[in-house]
């Protein structure tokens, strides 16, 4: 096993996660297999307790675990699926640590970061990897140098150096070149300073990659080699990218890949990267530009709805058109007095994705509604697809005060609710991991309409799931019996999954998350046909 550790310095979110992916994608191109992991610095357990305008969405994995939005960069990168043992906090590493001690695991000793937490980080990256069946591990470490918290991340990597072989462990430490001045005078010294906290705690990284929005010359990058003594060769410039899958092909002209298999004393070859080059090539010569509006409660922080945006791009790419997204607060439209147009007026397309509680709720009814009177292509995700069906109940049922008890508790008419067997197996305020449905689950498909269009005709399907809230069954034939169709439910305990309407060229809700499924060379089909049918109304 070899392992590869990112650590980032200087600033935050300087693209530490797309680092680790682009350079996986690079080694799995030279048929090693590759796996990743995320540790995180804080307390949390995991990021399914946390609000999406702090750290972003909460990605999910197949097995049910709530992870940092990086974890969706590493599939989408690598074309992989990984497990929740990909995610680790400092919450998951003390709650084990504290649980052992309860045991008596302990046997009386008093427990310290060094060694019990750094032997438990080090037991979590080996375990993660030995479970993944990889080659070589790569181990992103969330936050900065210098971060009080990340101190045991930072010990327990630094004493993996030398636990292993010479040869096995490769360190990796982005920074940021800022420029200053007209002249933008590239300036070496942040850099310089983080490599030097780095080193203060024992790791001297191997590569210094330096993300700049200009050519670094030889002078800069001679003067980085000196300073933070490393080899010119391993000091890595990834300028910005007008296309975010260009990373890889950025990193691979810079040798990158190649040196660090040097590095760990592995063979090169020669990368297959023929399809990923073709595929960033039609995403930079895009011709012509859809605008989509994206309707959601925390449109202020992209990152919350980052696998969404990036698979409506991937759509975008396969059909040849760049993807113009309109971010639109939820909220703004429930509290517009025009009422949604003046928003929504002039789009392609609109996609109201997965949200969580009571604001925004009577802003995505009202485009639910607005869409469907106007014949604009619709796709709804999750929370989005609750209130689509509450919008229908609404509008076809003439119930005006129907909706999902996550918006109104009191309503008359439950539309959406926490099933009754869920309340009393786990408690109506019941939060956290037992909180949904996580992880993939197997659906069965009926009818010939569009949802079973999109995936060619299949009747059983698997997608990723993160919902408490399901569809009162109690509403399906009525609402059928007006032309909604619900083409899927769960395979085992009959929950739907899906809302269609036939009378529109392109009208899909989903409870379900198909936009952790897409990948940049393999649209998710839900995606495509959503983009299809907006590329086919703006020709129309």
């Amino acid at each position: 096993m070899k392992y590869v550790f990112v650590t980032g310095g200087v600033v935050s979110s300087l693209g530490k996660g797309i680092t680790a992916a682009s350079l996986g994608r690079l080694l799995k191109a030279r048929g090693y297999r590759v796996s990743l992991q995320k540790m995180d610095p804080y307390y949390n357990i995991d990021p399914g307790m946390l609000s999406p305008l702090m750290r972003g969405e909460a990605f999910i994995t197949d097995d049910g675990a709530p992870a940092d939005h990086d974890l969706g960069h590493y599939e989408r990168f690598l074309d992989t699926q990984l497990r929740g043992g990909a995610s680790v906090s400092t919450g998951k590493i003390h709650l084990a640590i504290m649980d052992m001690e309860r045991r008596g695991a302990y046997r009386g000793g008093t427990i310290q970061m060094v060694p019990h937490v750094t032997d438990e980080i080090k037991r979590r990256i080996v375990g993660a990897a030995r479970d993944a069946d990889s080659d070589i591990a790569i181990v992103e470490i969330g936050g900065t140098v210098g971060d009080m918290e990340g101190a045991p991340f930072l010990e327990a990597i630094r004493q993996m150096r030398w636990d292993y072989p010479e040869g096995d462990c490769c360190f990796v430490h982005v920074t940021l070149l800022p420029t200053v001045g007209a002249e933008r005078e590239i300036k070496t010294k942040p850099t310089q300073h983080s490599v030097k906290t780095l080193r203060s705690i024992g790791i001297q990284p191997d590569f210094v990659v330096c993300r700049t929005d200009v050519a670094i010359s030889d002078e800069a990058r001679g003067k980085i080699s000196l300073f933070c003594n490393v080899p010119a060769g391993h000091v890595i410039a990834v300028p910005d990218a007008p296309v975010l899958y260009e990373a890889p092909l950025l990193m691979e002209a810079e040798g990158f890949a190649q040196k660090t298999l040097a590095h760990l004393r592995l063979p090169a070859g020669e990368p297959r990267l023929d399809a990923w080059r073709a595929m960033v090539d039609r995403a930079k010569s895009a011709a012509r530009t859809l605008r989509v509006g994206l309707v959601g409660k925390y449109v202020e922080i992209h990152d919350a709805y980052v696998s969404a945006a990036e698979a409506l791009r991937h759509a975008g790419y396969a059909r040849g058109a760049a993807i113009d997204i309109r971010w639109i607060s939820a909220g703004d439209i429930e509290r517009d007095p025009d009422g949604p147009g003046s928003a929504l007026q002039g789009l392609d397309a609109i996609l109201a994705p997965s949200g969580h509680g009571r604001s925004g709720a009577e802003g995505i009814i009202q485009t639910a509604i607005w869409a469907h009177e106007r014949g604009v292509p619709y796709l709804a995700i999750g929370y989005g697809m609750h209130m689509t069906v509450v919008a229908a109940a609404r509008t076809l049922l003439g119930r005006p005060l129907a909706n999902s008890t996550q918006a109104n508790p009191d309503t008359p008419d439950p539309v959406v609710r926490v099933p009754k067997d869920r309340q009393e197996r786990l408690g109506e305020g019941s939060r956290g991991s037992d909180r949904a449905r996580l992880g993939g689950q197997d659906l069965l498909l009926s009818g010939n309409g569009k949802l079973t269009a999109c995936y060619g005709g299949a009747r059983e399907v698997r997608e990723r799931h993160d919902n408490r809230y399901e569809v009162n069954p109690a509403y399906v034939p009525p609402l059928a019996e007006k032309g909604v169709r619900f083409p899927a439910m769960e395979k085992h305990e009959g929950y739907i999954e899906a809302i269609e309407r036939p009378d529109h060229p392109f009208y899909v809700g989903v409870i379900y998350h198909p936009e952790f499924l897409s990948r940049p060379d393999r649209p998710h089909p839900l995606f495509d046909a959503f983009i299809a049918a907006a590329l086919s109304g703006a020709d129309g």
